[in-house]
């Protein structure tokens, strides 16, 4: 099969390698139909440090379930599924009290298995990972499906990480993917005021469609004193880091209220200070997103009709120009970039 190979900074080849095949029970493999390109990717196509080092690339993918190991009984051969980008059990205590991601048997495809970038993925325990999805592959809401496998899901624990009652405003710092799923699972959380923080036009069309109340687009010391002065001094309640470099942590402390809380969903590469957390009340939250358990809920809705962040892609290409996708991301020419075989 092909699969896109990262082999140096700047440069993603497609390469033939052996398919996929069953090596457990408990194993599926899976024909992939749609994947995604994530900003973990982008960090080492960019020469930055990341979890994501390669050479496979990729852990967003829907697709058709081609095998199945003897021990499987959630999916069949033929239907269309979707993946978290984590794999798990689905067993252990981790898995049963919701934090799939932390599986201990666990794992992220193109570290501990195979890339999603590719005609095909072995998919381990497929009963505790696997989410079937009630259409065909043909359909026009696979790219709603996609996000699923973890934006949308990590916008969604964004906003319900902690178990707060929801807030009455929200500040979103970093309009990339995450954030703006963030801004669509805090509007239909009840959100009375949401502000998204960033800096590209085009992302922040999608922020405004998805709910955003108020765009900050100016940066540094007064875009934050923008949020803080709209809401009388105080601060938002939520803020959601959906960055990871330090600039945003800065960012998400100064526009956070006494008492509020900042949920961390961007992969970290900065840190917040923990003195100004103590001394001012604020609660951290967020973390690793359990994809699957969000997982189920959201596909219903997507098949309802309720649920669209489709958007978010805004530039495809096929498996074999997948370079050019990863270089308009890179470029800022594309917020996410969707992958069809």
């Amino acid at each position: 099969m092909r699969t896109a190979m990262l082999r140096e900074p700047g440069r993603v080849t497609v390469e033939q390698v052996s398919d996929p095949r069953i090596e457990q029970p408990t194993d599926a493999v899976v024909r992939v139909v749609a994947a995604g390109i994530c900003g973990t990717d982008l960090r080492c196509y960019s020469g930055k440090p990341g979890p994501v080092p390669g050479p496979r690339c990729g852990h967003e993918f829907v697709g058709v379930v081609a095998y199945v190991g003897k021990a499987v009984r959630s999916v069949r051969p033929g239907q269309l599924v979707v993946a978290p980008f984590t794999f798990s059990d689905g067993e252990c205590v981790r898995c049963v009290r919701g934090f799939q991601s932390s599986c201990a048997q666990g794992g992220m495809w193109s570290i501990e298995a195979g890339g999603a970038q590719a005609e095909g993925v072995r998919v381990p325990f497929a009963d505790g990972t696997l989410v079937a999805v009630p259409f065909d592959e043909n359909d026009e809401r696979i790219p709603a499906v996609l996000t699923l496998s973890d934006v949308m899901t990590t916008g969604q624990h964004a906003i319900c990480a902690g178990g707060r009652p929801t807030p009455a405003t929200v500040a979103i710092v970093g309009d990339g993917p995450v954030g703006l799923c963030a801004v669509l699972a805090a509007r239909r959380a009840g959100v009375e005021r949401i502000f998204l923080l960033g800096h590209h036009e085009e992302r922040l069309r999608i922020g405004r469609k998805f709910g955003a109340s108020d765009v900050v687009s100016t940066r540094g010391a007064e875009g934050r004193a923008q949020v803080v002065e709209a809401t009388s001094g105080a601060g938002a309640d939520l803020v959601v880091e959906a960055v990871g470099e330090q600039d945003a942590f800065d960012t998400a402390i100064e526009v956070c209220a006494d008492g509020g809380a900042i949920s961390m969903v961007g992969g970290p590469h900065g840190a917040l200070d923990p003195v100004v957390r103590f001394t001012r009340n604020i609660t951290v939250t967020g973390g690793l997103a359990p994809a699957r358990a969000y997982l189920p809920a959201l596909l219903d809705d997507v098949v309802r009709g309720d649920l669209d962040p489709s958007p978010v892609f805004d530039h495809t290409v096929e498996l074999v120009d997948i370079d050019r996708g990863y270089r308009a991301m890179a470029d800022r020419r594309a917020t996410k970039v969707l992958i069809t075989l």
